[in-house]
C-alpha cells in the first residue's frame, strides 16, 4: 500500500487503491512525526511555510520529522516549487497528484507514504501558525490520541472573519451536532484542518474523507479514545484567495450525512434491529397463517406463541453469525453456540412474556388490529432483548488456550 519509490525528478509515486493507513514497522532511527501538508495553488506561501515550520520542527523534533507535500497538480506549480526547495529541508517529501483530487484525500494519501507513528495535518498558506505543534506534540506525548487545534477553546480565535463567514461556521457545528451528537459534540472546532493523530488510531481504518475536512472523518473512524484540544488564532491569508467558500461548508455538511449513514450501518443495535425485523416478518407471516379466520383460525395466544418461537430461532441464528459474530470467534463449537441459544431464549422468553401481555391488552382490551398491535408489542421489547442479550448471551465467557 505504501509507495516510497520516486520518481527521477525526485517526487513520490502516489499511492493506490482504498485510502487506508498502512500499519508501521517500528524504527528507533525513524522520524516520530508525519506532517502531510496538502496543496493547491500555493506556490506563493509554500517557500515561507516550509521556512517557519521548519524551525519550530527543527527546535521540537531535531532530525526525526518529515513535511510530506501533497499537491494537487496546482496549476501554479507548487509542486515544483517545493520541489525545489528539497535541498535545503532534507525532512521534505513532496507527491504530485494528477488523477485525484481533494484535500481529504490528499491528507490520506499523504499519510499512507508517512513513516511515523504519529501524523498530521496543516495548510501551508500559514492559517495554521507553525509554532501552534509544539503544544499539539505536547499533548501527544501526554497520550492523547487525538490533539486538534481548535479557534474555539482559550487562546484560540479569528483575525478578520466577516459576519457570513462566522455565521456559517458556527451554522456548520450546530447542524453537526444535531447530525452526529455523540461524535460532533467531542471536539469544539470539527472544522479544524490542523490536528495531530497517533497512527494506531487509523490503522487498518479505510478512510472516506468529502471536500476539505477530514478531522470528522478521523472521529467517526478511528479509534480516538483520548482528544485534547489547545487554541490557537487562525490567521488572514497574506497571499492568495481563502478557500472557505460556502461550498466548503456545504461539503461539510454531506460528508456528516454519508457518515452518520455509515456508522449507523456499523452500529451493532442497528444490526440487531434489522434482524430484529427480519423476524417480524417471519412472527407475523405465521401469526397469519396460523390465527387468521381464513387460514387456520389458531387460537391468537397459541399462533403467536408459535410464532414468536421461529422468530426467535431466525434471530438468534443471524444475531450469532452477523450482529455478534465477531465477539465470540473462537466459541463456534456446537456446546458453545448452544449455550448461548439458551441464554437468548430465556431473555427472549420473557420479552415473548411481555409480547404476548402487550399483544392481548391492545387486541382484546383496546380493540387494536391485531398486526398493528403485535408490531407495537415488537418494538417495546426491542431494547430488553438487545441489553441483556450483549450483556449476558454474547460475551467472552471462555478464553481460547495461548497460541504454543
Amino acid at each position: 500500500m505504501r509507495a516510497v519509490t520516486t520518481t527521477t525528478q525526485g517526487l513520490e509515486e502516489p499511492p493506490r487503491g482504498p485510502l487506508t493507513v498502512p500499519p508501521l514497522t517500528p524504527s528507533p532511527e525513524g522520524p516520530r512525526l508525519s506532517l502531510v501538508v496538502p496543496t493547491r495553488n500555493e506556490a506563493g506561501t509554500i517557500a515561507p511555510f516550509l521556512e517557519a515550520a521548519s524551525a519550530v520542527l527543527d527546535r521540537l523534533l531535531p532530525g526525526r520529522y518529515e513535511l510530506i507535500v501533497v499537491d494537487d497538480d496546482s496549476p501554479d506549480g507548487t509542486w515544483r516549487a517545493a520541489l525545489a526547495l528539497r535541498s535545503r529541508y532534507p525532512a521534505l517529501r513532496v507527491l504530485r497528484r494528477t488523477d485525484e483530487t481533494g484535500l481529504g484525500s490528499a491528507v490520506a494519501r499523504g499519510w499512507q507514504l508517512a513513516r511515523a507513528p504519529v501524523l498530521g495535518v496543516i495548510d501551508a498558506d500559514l492559517q495554521h501558525p507553525p509554532d501552534a505543534c509544539e503544544r499539539l506534540w505536547a499533548e501527544v506525548e501526554r497520550g492523547a490520541d487525538l490533539a486538534v487545534a481548535s479557534r474555539h477553546v482559550p487562546g484560540g480565535g479569528v483575525s478578520d472573519w466577516s459576519l457570513r463567514r462566522r455565521i456559517l461556521s458556527r451554522g456548520a457545528q450546530v447542524i453537526g451536532l444535531l447530525v452526529l451528537p455523540g461524535l460532533v459534540s467531542r471536539v469544539s472546532d470539527p472544522m479544524s484542518g490542523f490536528f495531530l493523530v497517533r497512527r494506531s488510531a487509523l490503522e487498518g481504518r479505510e478512510l472516506k474523507p468529502a471536500g476539505y475536512k477530514i478531522l470528522i472523518e478521523v472521529l467517526g473512524r478511528g479509534r480516538v479514545r483520548w482528544l485534547a484540544e489547545v487554541g490557537y488564532v487562525f490567521r488572514e491569508r497574506a497571499v492568495g484567495a481563502s478557500k472557505a467558500t460556502a461550498r466548503v461548508y456545504l461539503e461539510f455538511l454531506l460528508h456528516l450525512a454519508r457518515l452518520r449513514i455509515d456508522t449507523l450501518l456499523e452500529s451493532r443495535f442497528f444490526r440487531f434491529a434489522l434482524v430484529g425485523l427480519s423476524g417480524v416478518v417471519v412472527d407475523m407471516g405465521l401469526l397469519y397463517l396460523l390465527s387468521d379466520p381464513t387460514t387456520l383460525g389458531l387460537g391468537l395466544t397459541r399462533s403467536k406463541l408459535l410464532a414468536a418461537e421461529a422468530a426467535l430461532l431466525s434471530n438468534f441464528y443471524w444475531n450469532d453469525r452477523w450482529t455478534f459474530g465477531d465477539l465470540v470467534p473462537e466459541q463456534r463449537s456446537g456446546r458453545a453456540t448452544l449455550k448461548r441459544l439458551a441464554k437468548f431464549q430465556l431473555i427472549c422468553l420473557a420479552g415473548v412474556g411481555l409480547n404476548v401481555l402487550l399483544l392481548n391488552l391492545q387486541f382484546n382490551l383496546l380493540g387494536v388490529n391485531r398486526y398493528l398491535a403485535n408490531a407495537v408489542a415488537i418494538g417495546i421489547v426491542t431494547a430488553w432483548n438487545y441489553l441483556l442479550n450483549r450483556t449476558l448471551s454474547w460475551r467472552a465467557t471462555e478464553v481460547p488456550p495461548p497460541a504454543r
